[in-house]
């Protein structure tokens, strides 16, 4: 029996609530939180037409049906989970919130703002229940962040900057489908999903204008390339694969940037930056999030790591306090345990929800809107607005 990390909010039922997951990759393992037969909650159906994928699901749960066809699953069904490669969120999603099943969508919610703004108006039109996986909302370095923030220790929030270290960049986005603009549209979008997300999340506002720059500065020039079909990141990544310009097997399409930068007006007046490397030894995230009356910056993202607070005026120094990051059991720094048992709670109840449709569409947006400054030479770029009427919708929490 598969348990989940933490207990879910859900009651003991005599009617199981069954949950059905489309596509059966690496990022699908996280089902097994939501997978709580002593709250009658259960993995009944699983789509993958990959054998791979099949294999590995039935391994995970032995009793759940392998279906061939997403209609088959949808009507055996009453939440999915949506685990596919980021360009095959949408046409699931839509389908399911069509059929009258909740879903759970992986970010980056999709790869172009188009498809957001197509499953958001699928779920304002049907009602069923939409939630995206933005689990970075439940990572304690982050939740810290933020009620720092909401304590007024630094006063009102005026700029954002964060650094992304991404050491794992070759192997995790340069050898796969990842490193292809056509099934990414940009790292800017889809490592940067979770980023942009916390830093709008932290400010209290939505990117309106933006500007970007980038380059394809090292693994566009390694020649050594590879078809991956069939194979996993778990196959091929370990961190004797330094330094970057050693790498081999890349994937035969590279035309993402491998460093890339870009400056934000939110709509509440506060600026933002965000920079993020894919060739660094180091693999972390830094946020620095200033307000009138002081500043906090994390050193490293999870435990062992702390948050630093300056509030007190005076030359360079340690800061007046540092917090240690909390610790929590599960994947992501326990984020995801938690970030199932909220989406297994709305699917079935309803309510509010740390995650948001509309902050996750408006991170897709933000980076989409990036990576067309970047592309096409750095030009301030206004972020296309959402419809008044599907804002309010899902800030009332999915309640016509």
């Amino acid at each position: 029996m598969i348990s989940p990390a933490i207990p879910s909010s859900g009651p003991v039922s005599d009617t199981p609530f069954r949950l059905g997951v489309v596509g059966f990759g690496s990022r699908a393992r996280i089902a097994r939180y939501a997978h709580d037969p002593d709250h009658g909650v259960l993995v009944t159906a699983i789509v993958d037409p990959d054998p791979r994928g099949r294999a590995d699901a039935h391994d995970l749960f032995p009793d759940a049906e392998i279906v061939d066809e997403l209609g088959d699953l949808l009507t055996r069904v009453d939440a999915v989970l949506i685990t596919t490669p980021d360009d095959q969120h949408a046409d699931p999603a839509i389908a399911a919130l069509r059929a009258g099943v909740h879903v759970f969508c992986e970010k980056p919610m999709g790869i172009t703002i188009a498809q957001c703004d197509a499953m958001l108006q699928a779920a304002y039109d049907t009602g069923s229940r939409l939630y995206i996986g933005h689990n970075m909302r439940h990572m304690p370095v982050v939740t810290q962040m933020r009620d720092l923030v909401g304590s007024g220790r630094i006063g009102e929030v005026k700029t954002i900057w964060c650094r992304h270290f991404v050491g794992h960049g070759g192997d995790f986005y340069f050898k796969d489908w990842h490193a292809d603009r056509s099934r990414s549209t940009s790292l800017l979008l889809q490592k940067a999903a979770h980023d942009l997300d916390v830093i709008h999340w932290l400010a209290g506002g939505y990117s309106s204008r933006i500007t970007a720059m980038g380059d394809l500065m090292v693994y566009g020039d390694i020649t050594d390339r590879a078809d991956r079909t069939g194979q996993r990141m778990a196959d091929w990544l370990s961190d004797d694969n330094w330094p970057p310009r050693s790498l081999t097997g890349l994937n035969p399409v590279v035309d993402v940037e491998d460093v890339s930068m870009m400056l934000m007006r939110l709509d509440n007046g506060v600026l933002a930056s965000y920079e993020q490397c894919h060739f660094t030894p180091d693999y972390w995230r830094n946020y620095t999030v200033i307000g009138d009356a002081g500043r906090i910056e994390n050193r490293g993202d999870g435990p062992g790591g702390s948050i630093g607070v300056w509030d007190r005026r005076h030359n360079y120094a340690a800061p007046d306090e540092e917090i240690p990051i909390a610790a929590a059991e599960g994947s992501h720094g326990g984020a995801d345990p938690l970030l199932m048992a909220e989406f297994i709670r709305f699917a079935r109840e309803g309510g509010p929800t740390q995650t948001s449709p509309v902050a996750a569409r408006m991170a897709v947006a933000a980076g989409c809107v990036a990576a067309d400054s970047l592309r096409g030479g750095s030009g301030a770029l206004d972020v296309p607005p959402l419809a008044p009427e599907l804002i309010d919708y899902f800030d009332r929490g999915q309640e016509h």
